[in-house]
């Protein structure tokens, strides 16, 4: 057990040492003390309403690491996350501002929007990619573009509240009824204290139950083994009774789908935002990329690096005022994304040769690889 854990833990522990390493460097070419920096930063983290602000910062990021690892699942790069979240969260909050409903049902009523325009945006990929063959990264990049495009226009067009006076690009508020409470309350029954202004995303169980749901479906499902040996042997997969294309259209619809409620933790549960507006976050799609290669698109490896990736994110927030460039945040990110995939493949290929080893040991056979074959020699298998 020990050892397992040991394994798994050694490749984000290179990575974290490399990537200070490398900040620290880059901190001494800038002229600024490491250390005054680095204590400078755990000082912002170290308080309980850091704690919160970096959970919220790390539920959406988590729920788009979510959707592009089940792309990755089945090798498909789902590179258009960023596109299906902006579009859906634009038409979501349109039409969760639009209707009337009690909050049983208005809710799940913006969820369902939002998942559908997702789903269906990143569907054009699929159908391009089984009926033309047209590559899913090159075209899930160009739908990036057309969504950002199509949403800024739908925003100033069609959709803008003007009853604010047209000077801001917003649709309108969404209702109270749609609106998800904070965790607050509930954390203050068990003695926590939150500072004023400072709001526990009521969204938080909506990501947990996702990483559940996402861990059931892929680890404990059929669809899930069909999806994987899709990903990992396309002819053996075909060989077992497996539609290639079906596998295709399904994953990129879900993860277009999920994709699709990376912009309802800000809609529903942020009081800063709750409208789509010219203030939205807009590139969170793309930060689930790096998310999901640092958490191995395991859900518990993905909370993990999207934590981390908020916890950098916050700790830099105030290294400007100390005369410290706050892009050391960003080096510190890079990095530990870059080392963490190049420790990940060593750690498994060591993994693998071991693993070899063992069974060569057992077998009585030797763990070198089978001689390559002259020309004209046939295989004695």
């Amino acid at each position: 057990m020990f050892e397992r854990i040991w394994r798994a833990a050694i490749a984000p522990l290179i990575a974290a040492v490399a990537a200070v390493a490398v900040s620290s460097i880059a901190l001494l070419i800038s002229g600024n003390d490491p250390l005054d920096a680095f204590l400078e930063m755990w000082k912002t983290i170290d308080s309980t309403e850091s704690v919160v602000l970096i959970i919220n910062r790390a539920v959406p990021y988590y729920i788009s690491g979510v959707a592009v690892a089940i792309g990755f699942k089945m090798n498909l790069f789902n590179i258009g996350s960023n596109g299906q979240y902006l579009l859906a969260a634009l038409i979501a909050g349109w039409a969760g501002a639009e209707v009337s409903l009690p909050p049983l049902l208005h809710v799940p009523f913006i969820f369902l929007v939002a998942v559908s325009v997702g789903g269906l945006w990143a569907l054009i990929a699929a159908i391009l990619n089984v009926t033309r063959n047209v590559n899913v990264v090159v075209s899930t990049i160009m739908l990036n573009y057309i969504a950002i495009g199509l949403s800024s226009f739908l925003l100033a067009e069609v959709f803008r509240d003007d009853e604010n006076g047209g000077l801001v690009a917003q649709t309108k508020e969404i209702p109270a009824s749609a609106q998800i409470p904070s965790l607050n309350r509930l954390f203050g029954f068990f003695g926590f204290d939150f500072a004023p202004g400072v709001d526990l995303y009521g969204f938080l169980p909506f990501a947990i139950l996702l990483g559940i749901g996402y861990h059931v479906l892929l680890n404990r499902s059929r669809f899930g083994y069909d999806l994987r040996l899709s990903g990992m042997n396309a002819d053996a997969a075909r060989a077992a009774g497996v539609n290639p294309k079906r596998m295709v259209l399904i994953t990129l619809f879900l993860s277009g789908a999920v994709a699709g409620m990376i912009g309802l933790p800000y809609l529903l549960a942020d009081p800063n935002f709750q409208k789509y507006g010219d203030a939205f976050p807009t590139m969170v799609g793309f930060t689930g990329l790096g998310i999901a290669l640092l958490g191995r698109n395991s859900p518990v490896g993905i909370a993990a690096a999207a934590i981390v990736w908020a916890t950098i994110e916050r700790a830099t927030q105030r290294l400007g005022p100390i005369g410290v460039p706050p892009e050391i945040g960003q080096i510190l990110q890079g990095s530990f994304l870059l080392v963490a995939v190049i420790a990940y493949e060593v750690v498994r290929r060591r993994n693998e040769a071991a693993a070899v080893a063992a069974a060569a040991a057992v077998t009585g056979e030797s763990a070198s690889p089978p001689p390559e074959l002259t020309v004209g020699q046939e295989s004695p298998v």
